[in-house]
């Protein structure tokens, strides 16, 4: 889906990219060999996109994922999904509560095939380092919750990444609510003793611990790693939704 974006060209929204699929112009490829300048250009302004559009391609071949968090609004990122997906991290983080004084007691990663579970006052310092292997980072509600608790967590900390915030992606697809009750529209089933868990069990897992019970962390980090690894299937059903309602004149002809 990527190399059939064009919103990230100055004053090109979706109805302009639109016209551009329709003029045949379908890929950043038909862009850059088109003969005559598309309806709705001025030659300068194609000649900017152009160029524009070239520094993309030389990005993308170089997996420079930070020119397309930059180029691309937030609402975009999806798009990047299956061009970055094999340096997708799925996150989500636990806290001792909700406000900005309150701390990060777990985070999770998962990358498709390993997770990481990293834990206050055991390896959470480990973050910075784990998550500049990735591009692209995939969470529920991560702009306005994780993201900012790991801002002050690790301050200086660029966190440059992609990021795909399923919550608002899913809610654009008819899908609203929390977490757990998305996934059970979709037909999630986590395991029985962690089915009935949310946010402030997690809160009170984590106080358990402190007191010296052992067997919360673990119920803490299993309910935590329920919630990262179901993220992938969900940022599946994102993509294929999302790119569905784009109805692009190509689809079906590249999976892309």
């Amino acid at each position: 889906m990527l190399e059939h974006t064009f919103v990230h060209l100055p004053g090109v929204g979706s109805t302009t990219e639109r016209r551009l699929w329709e003029q045949g112009i379908v890929t950043w490829s038909d862009a850059l060999g088109v003969g005559a300048c598309p309806t709705g250009f001025s030659d300068a302004r194609w000649g900017r996109s152009c160029r524009l559009l070239d520094e993309s391609v030389r990005s993308l071949r170089r997996g420079d994922h930070r020119h397309f968090a930059r180029a691309l609004a937030s609402g975009h990122h999806w798009r990047a999904f299956p061009e970055f997906r094999p340096r997708t991290a799925y996150l989500d983080i636990e806290t001792t509560g909700c406000s900005g004084s309150d701390m990060v007691t777990v985070v999770g990663l998962y990358d498709g095939s390993r997770t990481y579970s990293l834990v206050s006052g055991d390896n959470l310092d480990e973050f910075p380092d784990l998550i500049a292997r990735y591009a692209l980072l995939v969470t529920f509600n991560g702009s306005s919750f994780d993201l900012p608790f790991l801002r002050r967590r690790f301050p200086g900390l660029p966190l440059d990444h992609l990021h795909l915030d399923l919550m608002h992606v899913l809610r654009r697809l008819g899908l609203s609510g929390g977490l757990k009750a998305i996934e059970r529209t979709v037909g999630i089933a986590r395991h029985d003793d962690i089915a009935n868990l949310d946010g402030w069990d997690a809160v009170r897992l984590w106080r358990e611990y402190c007191r010296g019970k052992e067997e919360s962390l673990d119920l803490l980090v299993r309910y935590n790693t329920a919630d990262i690894e179901n993220l992938e299937r969900l940022a599946e059903l994102a993509y294929r939704g999302m790119r569905g309602l784009m109805r692009l004149p190509c689809d079906g002809s590249d999976g892309q």
